[in-house]
């Protein structure tokens, strides 16, 4: 069983100076970051990558994070393509209740195309849909539910649980365990969003309403047979082997929706490469300076205490506020493994599959019996065809662990949670939430909120009570 090299905590510096200076760049010096952030982002990615490579010799961790660099980059990336082929052109105006559905609609869409992907798709007929009337809060409730809450039910929904993915959580546990939390918060900023909307609604003018809004909406779609290339994202995801078919099967399926998409479609949808550029190269070092970050913390997450799921839920949303949500979902994923695996269960557990008790795991006694049972059942139920073969890893024997054990469900599922509605708080909590603001800027939306009047009139008095309530039904005890 491969040991963890514990690195010097300074060589976790970088990963917080990038961290902070992602965060703060775009608000205080944006047109020096939009010029030079490659260069500092490489920069510091490559302090890590030379320590890993000189000082700790560990070339086998720094492949394992290039390796999952390359799948979050293939989906996020085949994704915004394939997006960007899809339009949706809307005549007509919005009534309260239409928007209502079309945010639902949206909520679901974000499990499909991630949350980077349905944004892009739906925002702007989002816009056109509600032009005579379109204010602020429309960009808020939007970022809200489908940049954020809605994408919590897939890996695929949301960057920090398809990483999670890639470490080990299972495709369809998200879903099992998430819905509903998904479900409570989504109905909840719904209800809040009708209720704004409708007082909106009614200071217009009867007549306007009735010639301008209340006529059925007009819908076209366009660039359809991209649905195509989404389903072969969508199978890909479940490909593990050979190393690379997954990734390779979505850099097809986007090469084949660029190439096939009409460029009228690209046009409508203001489609170019720029954002899904800044994410790779962002990504890059993301990916190179948290090595040392998550190492740390996983060879010390014991001396930090045993904190609660309710603390983990509260802490890694938190930070995802302000921080971007992927690393910290893996930083909280990371501790959790520091904190609660047992290493010896592991072992015995490798060994069992190896020597083939772990066929009849029946028979296994020792005072790790049930755990070892419990892991056991885990693999088979989650990793079936690797635990037939013989062939699981470390790496699933690891959360196999913590998922066979129901109290250290909640650990995972409230960093989850956690990582992925927070992120809604901030315009820098999610990689979508700027992206959207800057649309409704550029389409010259009345009172897009500041950055500090987004946190104060909408995630304190909305999103505030919504996470509360989530933490009181599921995550107090």
């Amino acid at each position: 069983m491969e040991t963890i090299a514990t690195p010097n905590p300074w060589i976790i510096l970088p990963f917080g100076l990038l961290l902070a200076v992602i965060a703060l760049a775009p608000l205080f010096f944006a047109g020096w970051w939009g010029k030079h952030y490659p260069k500092a982002a490489f920069a510091l990615g490559a302090v890590t990558l030379l320590y890993y490579f000189v000082e700790l010799k560990a070339y086998h961790r720094v492949y394992e994070s290039f390796e999952e660099y390359i799948s979050f980059i293939a989906l996020v990336g085949s994704l915004y393509v394939v997006s960007g082929g899809v339009h949706i052109r809307v005549k007509g105006e919005s009534t309260p209740l239409a928007n209502v559905i079309f945010l639902g609609l949206g909520a679901v869409l974000a499990n499909l195309f991630g949350t980077t992907g349905a944004s892009m798709l739906m925002i702007r007929p989002w816009l056109k849909m509600n032009r005579y009337r379109v204010t602020g809060y429309h960009v808020v409730f939007f970022i809200f539910i489908i940049s954020n809450v809605g994408g919590c039910l897939t890996p695929i929904g949301d960057p920090p649980l398809f990483l999670g993915y890639l470490q080990g959580i299972p495709f369809w546990w998200v879903a099992e365990h998430c819905w509903p939390m998904w479900l409570v918060a989504n109905l909840l900023l719904l209800a809040f969003f009708y209720i704004w909307d409708v007082k909106n609604y009614r200071r217009a003018s009867s007549e306007t309403r009735r010639t301008v809004a209340e006529p059925p909406d007009t819908w076209k779609f366009e660039g359809l047979p991209n649905l195509f290339f989404l389903a072969v994202i969508l199978g890909a995801v479940f490909i593990e082997k050979p190393h690379f078919l997954r990734e390779g099967l979505m850099f097809a399926a986007a090469i084949g929706s660029f190439l096939t998409t009409k460029k009228a479609v690209h046009q409508a949808n203001a489609f170019d490469f720029h954002p899904i550029k800044e994410v790779a190269i962002l990504f890059a070092a993301i990916f190179a300076t948290m090595i040392p970050a998550l190492d740390w913390i996983k060879s010390n997450a014991r001396e930090l205490g045993t904190p609660t799921p309710s603390f983990y839920y509260v802490s890694c949303g938190a930070l995802s506020s302000v921080l971007d949500n992927a690393p910290t979902y893996l930083s909280f994923l990371s501790a959790t493994e520091g904190a609660f695996i047992d290493t010896n269960t592991v072992r015995q557990v490798e060994h069992a599959i190896k020597s083939g008790a772990g066929k009849a795991d029946a028979e296994i006694s020792g005072p790790n019996a049930e755990s070892i049972r419990n892991t056991l059942d885990a693999l088979r139920k989650y990793h079936p065809q690797e635990f037939a073969k013989g062939e699981v890893t470390i790496s699933q024997i690891e959360t196999a662990f913590l998922l066979g054990n129901q109290q250290l469900n909640a650990f995972i599922l409230a960093i989850s949670v956690g990582a992925v509605f927070f992120g809604a708080n901030t315009y820098i909590g999610n990689g979508p939430n700027f992206m959207v603001k800057s649309i409704a800027e550029a389409g010259k939306v009345r009172h897009v909120p500041s950055f500090l009047g987004y946190v104060f009139k909408f995630t304190l008095p909305v999103m505030g009570p919504v996470l509360f309530i989530i933490w009181l039904l599921f995550f107090r005890g």
